[in-house]
């Protein structure tokens, strides 16, 4: 499971995880929409240890084929006998019967899990986080709580697809809780009597010294676990609001001093990403008394220009504006910031929630090794719905039990030795050339016109066949990722360029 990936989304895309699977109730034998979840989700291995007995698609005549609501398209029977015959034999452990692994903390307040919903629409009211809370996420970053008057454009949301529909990167120009101050309370007294074991951390966002300090007192005499302070939204109509205030260390440090003089509960500092280094904002809340950091917010972005309106999307009325971009494909600037934030020493001992681009357990478990004590999620969220918490936990705790790792709390930061600023402290001496395995490469040609054009002239193709001229090759492995069929792999050592 670690090292290997059997079964690729690209074999199920055809797949929608859909609401109240029709293959699901076809089936007889298995809950069938939950596995191909799975799948999805890069579970396999707990995939394939919740089928039912052996063969468990023998003498089947494929109901849950033709119930798919793209009946024929999604290779059911297929992948399941995959799982049954390729992926079960692998499987190193049985999946555990406990997830005490996963119990951590946020400023020592107790986690079951880390896994938080982050500050957005997928927790702005009571209904939705209980219905969290009850899917199994830990608790809740509410949407920001303000004392302005909220009122949001529409459309507000636009994305970025992969070829079958998939949200890669998300769009918003959505703002704050649009509801009162009084009426957020009310949510937080309800959650914490009716959830007492879950974790709310309350979002704020003030407009002066005043506001920061006494919307963080509400929150904590209403039932918060602990304050996030918002200096990083980047859709705020009014200036020094939001991600103007992230830009300037002495006002995170100002506004983070203020909520601390209010408040007994731990509070964080959530960063802005619009910016070249993250350390001085976060070093400034750490003078201003923060309790953590949290990080990232979204980007700054622009998508979607119309070519016969000329207005980015979305649109609103003809006009669009500057909004926040997140997803799966601000993961690795997200990693940046956080391995940034990890190695900082000013920061040493501080609490960092990580968030951008998460959506598996593998995406959550990098956030973790780079100095993440806990995960917030929103755009997978409103992607697929809370019910990925089941994988993001399973697949999480089914690592740490075949690692034989006791707590997740265990490998917070256990990656920063292994990233480095700069590139000068990296190994320059030796190749590592990419290997081809014939029996995969269906002689598509793409790694020969990667490498001639956009490489180093050492792939020849012959007779539909790559053939690899080591003198040419730098070992860049660029053929390695355009290869469809994934059938170049890195050589097995590597060679001294002398």
């Amino acid at each position: 499971m670690l090292a290997r990936k059997m079964i690729k989304r690209t074999e199920m895309m055809s797949c929608l995880l859909c609401k109240d699977a029709p293959c699901s109730a076809a089936c007889p034998k298995m809950d069938t929409g939950t596995i191909l979840r799975h799948i999805w989700f890069d579970n396999e291995d707990v995939a394939a240890l919740s089928l039912p007995g052996i063969d468990p698609c023998t003498d089947c005549d494929g109901l849950c084929e033709k119930a798919c609501v793209r009946p024929g398209e999604v290779p059911i029977r297929k992948l399941i006998e995959r799982l049954e015959k390729e992926v079960r034999p692998l499987a190193e452990i049985q999946i555990p019967s406990e997830e005490d692994r996963l119990k951590c903390d946020l400023c020592g307040i107790p986690l079951e899990n880390p896994f938080l919903l982050s500050s957005s629409v997928v927790a702005s009211t009571y209904d939705m986080c209980a219905r969290a809370f009850e899917a199994g996420w830990a608790g809740a970053c509410f949407k920001t709580i303000c004392s302005m008057d909220i009122h949001e454009a529409s459309p507000r949301f636009s994305a970025i697809t992969g070829d079958n529909g998939t949200i890669l990167g998300f769009k918003n120009i959505e703002q704050l809780s649009d509801h009162t101050v009084e009426e957020n309370m009310e949510i937080f007294r309800r959650l914490k009597k009716n959830y007492p074991t879950k974790f709310i951390l309350a979002s704020i966002m003030g407009q002066d010294e005043k506001e920061w300090e006494e919307l963080a007192r509400l929150c904590e005499e209403n039932g918060a676990g602990a304050v996030e302070l918002n200096f990083s939204c980047p859709n705020m109509m009014e200036g020094g609001l939001g991600s103007d205030i992230g830009q300037i260390p002495e006002l995170v440090e100002r506004y983070t001093r203020a909520a601390k003089r209010s408040t007994t509960i731990p509070v964080l500092a959530k960063l802005t990403p619009n910016v070249a280094n993250m350390s001085p904002a976060a070093e400034a809340a750490v003078r201003g008394g923060a309790d953590g950091v949290a990080a990232i917010n979204t980007i700054k972005s622009v998508i979607g220009v119309d070519p016969l309106t000329y207005v980015s999307a979305p649109a609103v009325n003809g006009k669009s504006a500057i909004g926040g971009y997140s997803g799966n494909a601000v993961k690795p600037i997200a990693l940046r910031f956080i391995s940034e934030l990890g190695q900082n020493q000013a920061l040493q001992g501080r609490h960092i929630s990580g968030m951008g681009g998460i959506e598996t357990w593998r995406d959550a478990l990098e956030f973790i090794l780079l100095g993440a004590g806990s995960i917030q999620i929103t755009t997978a969220v409103m992607q697929y719905g809370y019910r990925i918490i089941d994988d993001l936990k399973a697949g999480l705790n089914y690592y740490l039990a075949q690692r034989n790792i006791r707590s997740v709390k265990d490998i917070v930061g256990a990656g920063l030795d292994k990233v480095s600023a700069s590139t000068d402290v990296l190994e320059r001496d030796s190749v590592l050339f990419p290997a081809f395995d014939y029996d995969k490469c269906i002689g598509c040609g793409r790694c020969a016109i990667s490498c001639e054009d956009g490489g180093h002239q050492a792939i020849r193709f012959v007779e539909r066949k790559p053939k690899l001229d080591g003198k040419k090759c730098v070992g860049c492995h660029l053929c390695l990722l355009v290869c469809p069929m994934e059938a170049i792999r890195p050589a097995g050592k590597r060679i001294n360029r002398e």
